[in-house]
């Protein structure tokens, strides 16, 4: 027998069973769909997650104020930095751009609107460590801060709320009773590893310091951000920031660092290795349904064996070898397995690019492997499935299985 007649032979013995077989092939396609789409969320989360990370580049480092834990006491609410800390770190030789951050929170009013957002207090250098792009006019200068200017760059969300015009520049808002006017509104980001971009309001650290919040420590700030360069040893740059900062703090050997500091590149690669595992984690919940779809590819063809026991001995008596009665029942299941496997990986990339795309609003990767998967599930699990009953109906003794009733 040729390969056509062999897989002709197995689509008559198939579609002679059609309800049988039809239920069958679900538990393929249910299997190999929950791997897709589990694929394709896995993939999602992962890319999501590094996307807002590396928003910020992998040379970006964060420094905030406050020991991690002291005597079992966490202490990361300390005000522990000041803008001079900052300076002095911007001297450094791999340190491209640095600013001081002091967070706030803002009540902005604009006419007869008011909208609840965050304020943050930077220098100039703060565009560049954070990637941001102007939509409208400037970014303010090391003139507002030394001056503590009430000028405020605004994030298109919080400009859309308060009702501003397209272009806002010149508009003046009040943030608690002090007027601000608006120099920039900055282009639509969305979230980053600092918060949302977008829905924001940056002003000068010291007009935030002394006019906004009226501080008792106006130099204090409760983070320090900065960029190094391209070429830069994160790790090296990383062992001088800690010695300035313990040398600036008066730290002796035996004390713990009053700050913390936060290499992106570090933590991105940190979160690529937990949702790689956890992309593991829901390929391996789903695959528990192949296995059940397997099993249904199993029975069904044990049971096909013992039907056709009859017919197995009409072939073997009329000259069948057991290699063919093998190869006979193997490309029945391959069969099975490989119609289910096509029309689950179908299914399962439509509904994650459906679901992904048009309801959820996430750009779903497309990616190879589950057509791969899809594949070699159908060749794996028709073989393995079928291995067995080929092997029992092979066996069958010819005489026994023409008196077969």
């Amino acid at each position: 027998m040729t390969i056509r007649d062999i897989f002709k032979e197995s689509w008559l013995s198939i579609s002679g069973n059609k309800i049988r077989s039809m239920l069958t092939v679900l538990g393929i396609i249910i299997g190999v769909m929950a791997v897709v789409i589990m694929v394709a969320v896995g993939e999602t989360v992962q890319r999501e997650i590094t996307d807002q990370f590396s928003s910020l580049g992998t040379n970006t480092i964060m420094i905030r104020a406050g020991a991690a834990q002291s005597a079992g006491v966490r202490t990361g609410n300390r005000q522990t930095l000041t803008i001079q800390d900052a300076e002095y770190i911007g001297r450094l030789p791999d340190v491209m751009a640095i600013t001081p951050v002091q967070n706030g929170a803002a009540q902005a009013i604009y006419g007869n609107k008011n909208w609840a957002t965050s304020m943050v207090g930077v220098y100039p250098d703060y565009a560049t460590v954070q990637n941001l792009e102007m939509e409208h006019g400037t970014f303010f200068d090391m003139a507002a801060v030394r001056n503590a200017s009430t000028y405020a760059v605004i994030g298109p969300e919080t400009a859309e709320e308060l009702g501003l015009p397209s272009n806002p520049v010149g508009e003046v808002i009040r943030v608690q009773n002090t007027p601000f006017v608006i120099v920039g509104m900055t282009r639509a980001k969305g979230d980053s590893a600092m918060g949302s971009q977008d829905d924001m309001i940056i002003i000068p650290v010291t007009t935030l310091k002394k006019r906004v919040q009226g501080s008792r420590f106006p130099n204090s700030v409760n983070m320090i951000a900065l960029k190094l360069f391209a070429e830069s040893d994160n790790t090296m740059a990383i062992e001088q920031i800690t010695a300035l900062l313990r040398q600036r703090h008066r730290l002796k050997d035996d004390v713990v660092d009053d700050f913390q500091i936060m290499d992106m590149k570090q933590v991105m690669e940190t979160m690529t290795t937990v949702t790689g595992y956890m992309k593991l984690l829901l390929i391996a919940i789903a695959a528990v349904s192949l296995l059940v779809g397997a099993i249904g590819i199993m029975n069904m063809m044990l049971v096909s064996v013992a039907e056709r026991t009859r017919e197995i001995g009409i072939r073997k008596a009329i000259g069948a070898r057991e290699r063919m009665i093998i190869i006979q029942f193997l490309s029945e299941s391959v069969l099975i397995s490989f119609i289910g496997s096509m029309i689950g990986l179908v299914i399962g990339v439509g509904l994650s690019q459906g679901v992904g795309r048009f309801i959820l609003g996430y750009n779903v990767p497309f990616s190879i492997w589950p057509v791969i998967l899809s594949v070699s599930v159908a060749v794996i699990v028709g073989l393995s499935s079928g291995v067995m009953p080929a092997m029992k109906a092979a066996k069958l003794n010819p005489i026994d299985s023409l008196r077969y009733e």
